[in-house]
């Protein structure tokens, strides 16, 4: 495939519009109850037009072509930024910007540029999207009358903006009766008006041919402000269209810049002072503003200023492609506020701002509430949700509407720029989370999957299902989902590491969904009758298994394998089960209450458990009386000493947690402990330490910072809040029991995992400690696993096969003793994985099963777009967007809508799911937006089922899919990749695309264009 992207003609604009419409109740994928209609009235008044609202999509990818303008006007976008054209425009452009061009994963990057298409195809496309939202606001009854204003964007130069081609735009833009695009989309509307239902030859010659009344001035960084001031006074006098200069968030200062993003935790976002030496400066601009002001009132326009451009930052983590790219989103929201405070109090709030900077759901309404207006828009569309979070947005600030610019209120404006560093939504550590995106290769067909449970989730906990449950208050039904496929749900209930929150989809909207809470929930209200109603199931199998440990994988493994009929006995050396969690988990963490209420599980499953046996176990001995042996001895050999001197003086991580534990935190440490590591158990010392007799301090060091340590962003959080102290980048050398003498460190560049190195500064200090506690991690004594036999590899480990079985046949291993300390419930799903082997290899059927509980499309659709955060855990589960029912996040984030659903119905039953993908090639420029959000590896625009508009598209792509090339013919790249020439019902095809192709022309004819 190539960036080249190919304009829908504006009759095939129109019909497409309507016909998705009238079979599809939506319009380039934006649902029918997704359109925004302004039922009360009110409106904002800018440069003599009414809006309906303020909102709108920066110029950008959003409002680049015609169907991505139509989409965001349809979701509530009224103020229309026009993307940028310049002199250079077309090919010649689009082979400067690198592909992938935007990453929105969090804060939003792009290598973007001005339109990718000539000046006069961006032309047509505006002016083709500009008549077709008229036709369209009436037909689905969104407006009578014209309720939207477009704002046209130029750069960047004065030489390049008095060309032919871009004086033509702008005049064009101005008045466009005259133009051929005009006249023909007029004239096909009044040839066809039998289309429309509502729409009248009235209507069509009441639209008026003034598309733009006002213009956004965009330069280069490093523009001189007499060119910027000279390129604004040619549009004021000249051009005698209302005015706008976009301002740079340079004009803060490096420093202001770098300490508000580093406070904010934005430090890692890499960028030097060069650009804020060369662009615009504070004191010119005011001067040049003023002036401008006085200008604008002479000729009888308005002016004001467009805050801000994107901020650019080196590209140091493989973003995009390239060196340099532009910030944008929450991380750019202080800085554009920041700057619009101090320009509103500059001018006493009578200058007006039009404001594009990480404004979104959180913050639109005290924006608005300042007097900035308009409001525009692009990463927060860019994300799962898309163009359809312009709803919320609109309706939020429709009711604050009160006609024209009555000027900035400083005080407001002052607040809320005050204390932008406070505010939780733009903070990093709102979102810790990198990519949510799983190992899963994406398939060409059946794509949609929660990734909470498939790649978040060990075990496969069937997440959506027990929220749902949940969230309805059926706590005995979420639970007996739960129990499914955990076996220590009260454990994991409370202390899981829930890595399927770091998947949630709503990471992309706001925040996670509260999935380990709900699983509490649902744990408290139904577990204890769950185990007052449990019978042993009935032994059905004359083989017996025996689990060496009673941590959670020896547990769990016994628990899967009794319910399922076998025998199991478990043996301990302990005299309680649960190992770590039993004797080392500080009790603040996990009541005994919650880990006697699985252990019972097992139990009144009709596992036997016998304790204080001897712990040298012989494997041989073993399989006399048992056919199968499961060793689940965990890791609590000591961690290898981080000192090179003083080992001796250092107190083990899981000895002091034991200690801590037995003696009821009844320890002598000193006044000032230091815990060395950065991990969940490291946290749980620390957090120990504090509460013991004495202890005035508590130091966490650890050799890279606090970002880069391997406790869960929760654990950190609230040790810091119990008073821990975080000494960073300091690497132990030695303790002789009172001085502790560490190594200062400094982070490298990041490894091909994105984590940053470490290395030593040759700078040593002294600090002084009472006591030292290593947790930098247990690790497993093999010498058993040696002494019997079993061979090991390298590292040390048992050798195991994807079973989890030894080199001894029937002899497993499960839990920390495999690899080393792991988390509980990696732990339970060794158990699952050798379970079910153990009963195929018994000739038994595993009971783990899959729950279908019905999930309703529309609510599923009606949550999409919008955002808010998580509640009490009962209702959280209302929050669930039920990804593997639908997903459709690539044709969500996709601002061209070059990625499309299909419904199947002829043929469906060899697939999995009705809801189906399509790429449209002609539609995509590769900006790669999609990639970043599907929750597989993978990237729709290329991975997917293609439509193809021309051969040439055709032969310069590599996607499998279609071309139409005669009334049934087709050429179709195939599964394989092979080309060959289709015609309908030769069975040349493979079943799936022959549904897929048959599917479209029946149902989505309209997504094949011909050209």
């Amino acid at each position: 495939m190539s960036e080249l992207m190919r304009p829908i003609p504006f009759d095939k604009l129109v019909k497409w519009s309507l016909r998705e419409y009238e079979e599809q109740k939506s319009v380039f994928g934006i649902k029918k109850d997704k359109f925004y209609r302004n039922k009360s009235g009110t409106n904002l008044i800018l440069f003599g037009d009414k809006l309906s609202s303020p909102i709108g999509p920066a110029a950008g990818p959003n409002s680049q072509l015609s169907q991505n303008i139509i989409a965001s006007y349809l979701a509530g976008s009224r103020f229309v930024e026009l993307k940028t054209v310049q002199k250079m425009d077309g090919e010649d452009l689009r082979k400067c910007i690198a592909r992938p061009c935007i990453n929105a994963e969090d804060e939003g990057y792009n290598v973007e540029w001005s339109t990718e298409l000539t000046v006069q195809e961006a032309f047509v496309e505006y002016v083709k999207a500009y008549i077709a939202i008229h036709v369209l606001a009436k037909e689905f009854e969104i407006s009578d009358v014209r309720d939207f204003a477009f704002n046209m964007s130029v750069g960047y130069d004065l030489e390049g903006i008095k060309t032919e081609k871009i004086d033509n735009y702008i005049e064009g833009l101005k008045y466009a009766a005259n133009t051929e695009i005009w006249k023909e989309s007029i004239a096909f509307l009044k040839e066809n008006l039998y289309l429309f239902k509502k729409v009248t030859a009235e209507d069509i010659d009441k639209i008026s041919p003034n598309v733009c009344r006002s213009i956004c001035l965009s330069t280069l960084h490093g523009c001189p402000p007499a060119e910027i001031e000279r390129i604004a006074r040619y549009l004021i006098s000249e051009k005698k269209v209302h005015t706008f200069i976009k301002c740079n968030p340079t004009l803060l200062g490096y420093e202001f810049a770098r300490n508000i993003l580093n406070e904010m935790g934005y430090e890692y976002i890499t960028f030097d002072d060069h650009h804020f030496k060369n662009d615009l400066q504070w004191n010119d601009a005011v001067v040049m503003i003023n002036r401008l002001i006085d200008f604008a009132k002479e000729n009888e326009v308005e002016f004001g200023v467009k805050l801000t451009n994107t901020f650019p930052v080196q590209i140091a983590n493989n973003e995009l492609p390239g060196n340099e790219m532009y910030m944008s989103g929450r991380s750019l929201y202080p800085l554009t506020i920041s700057l619009a405070n101090r320009i509103s109090k500059e001018f006493k709030g009578r200058l007006p701002i039009s404001f594009s900077g990480g404004a979104d759901y959180f913050n639109i309404k005290e924006i608005f509430n300042t007097g900035i207006q308009p409001i525009t828009v692009a990463t927060t569309i860019l994300k799962p949700g898309g163009y359809e979070r312009l709803k919320q947005l609109a309706e939020t600030v429709e009711p604050l509407l009160t006609g024209p610019f009555h000027g900035i209120n400083v005080e407001a404006l002052d607040y809320l720029a005050r204390n932008v560093i406070y505010d939780k939504n733009h903070l990093k550590e709102t979102r810790p989370v990198k990519s949510r995106k799983t190992s899963s290769l994406l398939p060409l067909y059946d794509c949609a999957k929660a990734p909470c449970k498939d790649g978040g989730c060990p075990i496969h906990q069937q997440i959506p299902e027990y929220l749902k449950m949940v969230s309805e208050g059926k706590f005995k039904e979420a639970f007996e989902i739960i129990v499914n496929d955990n076996s220590s749900p009260a454990v994991l209930g409370v202390i899981c590491d829930h890595q399927c929150q770091h998947k949630c989809t709503r990471l992309d909207y706001e925040e996670s969904l509260r999935i380990r809470d709900a699983k509490k929930k649902a744990v408290l209200n139904a577990m204890d009758i769950y185990l007052e109603e449990m019978k042993p199931a009935k032994v059905i199998s004359k083989k017996k298994v025996v689990v060496i440990g009673a941590g959670p994988g020896g547990v769990s493994t016994a628990y899967f394998l009794r319910r399922n009929g076998m025998d199991v006995t478990v043996l301990e050396k302990r005299d309680k089960p649960y190992g770590i969690v039993q004797y080392v988990i500080p009790e603040f963490r996990i009541s005994h209450e919650m880990i006697n209420r699985d252990y019972q599980l097992a139990v009144n499953a009709g596992v036997k458990f016998v304790f204080n046996v001897n712990e040298n176990y012989n494997v041989d001995e073993l399989k006399k009386e048992y056919d199968f042996v499961v060793l689940a001895t965990g890791a609590w050999k000591k961690a290898a000493s981080p000192v090179k001197e003083g080992e001796e003086y250092l107190r083990d991580s899981l000895e002091f947690l034991e200690s801590a534990k037995n003696s009821n935190l009844n320890l002598s440490l000193g006044k000032n402990v230091a815990i060395i590591g950065g991990g969940s158990v490291a946290m749980d010392c620390a957090r120990t330490a504090l509460r013991c007799p004495g202890v005035e301090k508590v130091s966490i060091v650890y050799r890279r910072t606090r970002d880069f340590m391997p406790a869960e962003p929760e654990e950190k959080e609230v040790a810091l809040q119990d008073g821990v102290v975080f000494q960073e980048l300091y690497s132990p050398v030695s303790y002789d029991g009172k001085t502790f003498v560490c190594e200062a460190m400094e982070l490298s560049d990041r490894d091909a995992s994105g984590r940053r190195g470490v290395k030593g500064t040759g700078k040593f200090e002294s600090f002084e400690f009472d006591t030292v506690v290593n947790a930098t991690g247990a690790r497993v004594d093999s010498s058993l696993f040696e002494a019997n036999g079993l061979k090991l590899t390298e590292r040390g480990y048992a050798a195991l096969n994807q079973f989890n079985e030894t080199s001894k046949e029937n002899v497993y291993i499960a839990g920390d003793c495999k690899a080393g300390a792991a988390t509980i419930v990696k732990a339970v799903a060794d158990a699952k994985i050798i379970s079910k082997n153990i009963l195929d290899k018994c000739g038994l059927t595993n009971d783990f099963k899959k729950f279908d509980i019905p999930q309703d499309d529309s609510t599923l659709y009606e949550r999409k777009g919008i955002l808010e955060h998580g509640t009490e855990a009962k209702e959280d589960g209302k929050r669930c967007l039920a990804c593997d029912k639908i997903c459709e996040i690539c044709v969500d984030v996709c601002p061209n809508r070059a990625n499309v659903l299909i419904k199947l119905t002829g043929g469906s039953e060899i697939f999995s799911q009705k809801h189906q993908i399509v790429h449209i090639d002609g539609m995509c420029n590769e900006c790669g937006n999609c990639g970043i959000f599907c929750p597989h590896t993978g990237n729709p625009y290329k991975d997917k089922i293609t439509v193809f508009w021309t051969e040439h598209d055709f032969i310069d792509s590599t996607n499998k899919g279609f071309l139409r090339i005669g009334e049934n013919k087709f050429k179709v790249r195939k599964e394989d990749g092979s080309i060959i020439e289709h015609t309908l019902g030769d069975g040349q095809i493979s079943d799936e695309m022959n549904v897929y192709l048959n599917t479209v022309l029946k149902n989505y004819s309209y997504y094949m264009l011909e050209f």
